[in-house]
């Protein structure tokens, strides 16, 4: 029978690491990460050296300061953090397929059946610590029969026996007022200062198969994921190892402490199920050319996408996904890197519709002193669905046309949107209402269809819409022979209406206040074609307006 296997990967220091990789900090810095709560800031994570300097996660910023003057600080990111922690959930996938993010910076993986791909569990742990090394992070890890047994072994295994108590036992004092006395004794006696280490902690504990009770046994009550109250109440009775709470009687530790401390004893041991949910993958589109000497010239530029879009085009195609956005990365000889970025109107995998468009970035790339590393990502993808075709062929050769025709307009919309930009270019989609100014709405056009099925009115609609504007001329519903609109007198030549148009009584708008209106097409001497409205009265006086003009 083959005993299920559980890999746990805590990363105590993960917050504090993380800055000082990207930051390349030195590593014997005191460094700490803070957590605002509103009224105070606190220590999330600690860096190696500070947490030697007596420092501990949750202290207050002004404690940790007196402590050590010379501590260096940044604010906490959690977003930041939940990210990096899930392309360290991917950098996990080559130990195992099943691989669950946990809180409180872990990892847990299932490793059934795929230790023997590594020599063994010890061939996996030795893999892990080398990565962690490279990736400088500090890493505590445990492998057993369970999660929650893989759980308690890579944060409590080496740990001293800490107790909850009141602050009433003598030998109970502060973890930095220890550390200080520690370094005072060794300077008083002639010692040197106390060596920091500055190398990456790494501990390990591997229970056997079938002997996770023993591997228990030995650790704190904590191991076993109980509340913070439980675990006070049991540290008072002398409780304090998990062996301790094993001898006493079911039944009374359920009465007395609830079923969840039962509950958790049991999942420890593998007594009751605890299934590890694997983390879902982000899909992920990239491709990357390396090149052995450095490119500058736009010829070459051009053939590295030849070879790099195909690639990115076969893994769209392979998970029926099309490109909407992509982004050129270019990383220089200098260390430094440059990106460009274009949109598509349409998803697409072809290499042809976006070949194009990154090439007519490629000017926008300063060279300097040369180009080693070409990068392209799909930042934003969307699902290609499969052409279906129902009914007639002739009906289906007729939908494929039409397809193949709107091609050429999606090509040109992002030809332009590579120039000025995707968003500023709109176009016209008919509106869910008989109000004029809703009739129509203004959408941008790559991220829409046009619509050839608009409603007619009956009647033409003019193509420019203002605030409606008061007309100086007789208030009654004939159409005025003279009338003064923006302080010009006008004559009517002719008129064409009217068109009578109600107001939406689902809405209250104040436009709408002066009650029904009739819409006529009014030409003037001069030549003007107005389009104006005669006003019955409603909330507000009524009359006459000019509402919009013919071109």
């Amino acid at each position: 029978m083959t005993h299920r296997r559980i890999l746990s990967l805590w990363f105590p220091r993960m917050g504090a690491e993380r800055l000082l990789r990207q930051a390349r900090m030195a590593e014997d810095l005191p460094f700490a990460v803070l957590r605002d709560t509103g009224q105070r800031k606190l220590i999330s994570s600690l860096s190696i050296t500070a947490e030697s300097q007596g420092l501990s996660c949750g202290q207050s910023l002004r404690d940790a300061m007196a402590i050590c003057p010379s501590l260096i600080t940044k604010l906490q990111n959690p977003q930041l953090e939940a990210k990096f922690l899930t392309s360290l959930c991917r950098w996990a996938n080559k130990f195992s397929p099943w691989v669950a993010e946990e809180v409180s910076n872990a990892l847990v993986i299932d490793l059934t059946g795929c230790a023997h791909l590594f020599g063994g569990e010890e061939g996996v742990v030795q893999q892990v610590e080398l990565d962690c090394i490279d990736l400088g992070l500090s890493v505590h890890i445990g492998i057993a029969d369970t999660k929650g047994a893989a759980w308690a072994l890579a944060r409590y295994v080496g740990q001293p026996l800490s107790l909850n108590r009141t602050g009433d036992a003598i030998d109970q004092e502060a973890h930095a007022t220890r550390s200080r006395a520690i370094k005072r004794r060794n300077w008083e006696q002639g010692g040197q200062a106390p060596y920091l280490k500055s190398s990456k902690s790494i501990s390990c504990r591997i229970a056997a198969p079938g002997f996770t009770r023993q591997a228990l046994l030995p650790l704190p009550v904590a191991a076993l994921r109980l509340e913070d109250h439980v675990i006070m109440s049991l540290n008072r009775l002398g409780l304090c190892r998990v062996e301790d709470l094993l001898n006493q009687p079911r039944a009374a530790i359920a009465r007395r402490f609830g079923k969840g401390t039962v509950y958790r004893m049991d999942q420890a041991l593998g007594v009751a199920p605890e299934p590890i949910n694997p983390s879902k993958q982000a899909l992920h589109f990239a491709c990357r050319l390396t090149l052995p000497e450095p490119i500058g010239l736009m010829e070459d530029m051009l053939a590295a996408l030849d070879k790099l879009l195909p690639r990115l085009a076969k893994g769209l195609e392979s998970k029926g996904r099309g490109a909407r956005r992509l982004r050129l990365e270019v990383y220089r000889t200098d260390q430094t890197m440059q990106w460009v970025d274009v949109g598509l109107t349409r998803p697409s995998f072809e290499c042809a519709r976006m070949q194009p468009l990154l090439e007519m970035k490629l000017a926008e790339i300063e060279v300097r002193f040369g180009i080693d590393v070409l990068r392209i990502v799909a930042t934003q993808t969307e699902l290609i669905y499969a052409q279906q075709y129902k009914g007639r062929i002739d009906l289906a050769a007729e939908v494929s046309e039409g397809l193949s025709s709107n091609t050429d307009l999606d090509d040109l919309i992002g030809k332009l949107g590579a120039r000025i930009g995707l968003e500023t270019i709109t176009r016209l989609h008919p509106g869910n209402s008989h109000i004029p100014e809703k009739a129509a709405q203004t959408i941008a056009a790559a991220w829409s269809s046009p619509e050839m099925n608009w409603f007619d009115y009956g009647v033409l609609r003019p193509l420019i819409y203002f605030q409606p504007e008061r007309v100086m001329a007789l208030e009654v519903p004939k159409v005025p022979i003279q009338f003064k609109w923006r302080g010009q007198v006008h004559e009517s030549a002719s008129s064409y209406g009217p068109e009578r148009i109600a107001p939406e009584w689902w809405l209250a708008e104040r436009a709408w206040h002066t009650g029904t209106r009739d819409y006529w097409k009014v030409v003037t001497k001069t030549g003007d074609r107005l389009w104006l409205y005669f006003a019955h009265g409603g909330l507000l006086s009524g009359g006459w307006f000019c509402h919009g003009r013919f071109a």
